[in-house]
């Protein structure tokens, strides 16, 4: 395809894509490499790393191995991101569509309904959905992607507002097309290439947004989490630097690669910036 061509040649794309192999490959190893629970105990407190071989990154300090955290925890960044990712492209899409498409007072109470979640900042929600409904993976991928939604849904409402009065439109009207089918099979292939290059702003929204509440000690205590890593670092940063800064920069290595992918999507599919 060409699209993917175009993609290739991105150094933002190129650069992102090596990064996030790395993260899949870590996410995908975690159970071979240490096929334990990486929250158990597992030796002396604070050994630093590269001193002992079962511990390579070194231990925390409750003595738990910090290699085996990190390694579990990308299963977990990834998993929060692209499921919560799905749902906000899933809720953003279809209210931003649907708004778009029909205008009048549909539009009107659907975009008030996007204001309402606007006017609380997107954490606070988040904080008070945790503190209601708990903090299993489930639900939090599930609650992140609904305070996440709202920009989709003006992104893809833009693009409904823009293609619902070309030729091909009107043509399928004329052809008894029903609305459901010129929505979702006619204009949305269309209007998706924005919404698709946003998708990796939201998915590496999520990721930090799911490290902050572990940071505060809100997201799920069975689950092995970068942000609880860091949490735990943070008390004991003057003396053992690498606890926190070891997930740190996998959180860092995590959002940018998200982010560059998202930029090499853009050059791709921007027809500005294509070369024959």
């Amino acid at each position: 395809m060409r699209t993917v061509r175009f993609f290739l040649t991105s150094p933002a794309g190129i650069i992102g894509l090596v990064l996030l192999v790395l993260v899949l490959a870590m996410a995908a190893s975690a159970g071979t490499l240490y096929p334990n629970d990486p929250l158990s105990l597992a030796g002396r407190p604070l050994q630093a790393p590269f001193v002992n071989p079962r511990f390579v990154l070194g231990t925390d300090s409750s003595g738990r191995d910090v290699a085996a955290q990190m390694f579990h925890g990308a299963r977990t960044s990834l998993l929060i991101g692209i499921s919560a990712t799905l749902v906000a492209i899933v809720v953003g899409v279809l209210v931003g569509s649907i708004s778009g498409y029909y205008g009048g007072w549909v539009d009107v109470t659907l975009m008030r309904i996007t204001e309402a979640f606007q006017t609380v900042p997107n954490f606070i929600l988040l904080l008070v959905l945790v503190v209601i409904f708990g903090a299993r993976m489930d639900l939090l991928a599930f609650m992140i992607g609904l305070v996440s939604w709202t920009a989709v849904a003006r992104l893809t409402r833009a693009e409904f507002l823009t293609l619902r009065q070309r030729e091909f439109v009107q043509a399928c009207r004329v052809l008894g097309m029903g609305d459901l089918r010129i929505i979702f099979r006619e204009i949305l292939p269309n209007a998706l290439p924005p919404v698709i290059v946003y998708a990796s702003i939201v998915m590496a929204f999520s990721i930090l947004l799911e490290s902050a509440l572990a940071f505060l000690g809100l997201s799920d205590p069975n689950v092995a989490s970068w942000g609880k890593l860091i949490a735990d670092g943070r008390r004991v940063l003057r003396t053992a630097w690498y606890v926190a800064t070891m997930p740190g920069l996998a959180v860092l290595i995590a959002v940018l690669s998200v982010s560059l992918i998202g930029q090499g999507i853009n050059d791709a599919l921007n027809p500005r910036l294509r070369r024959d």
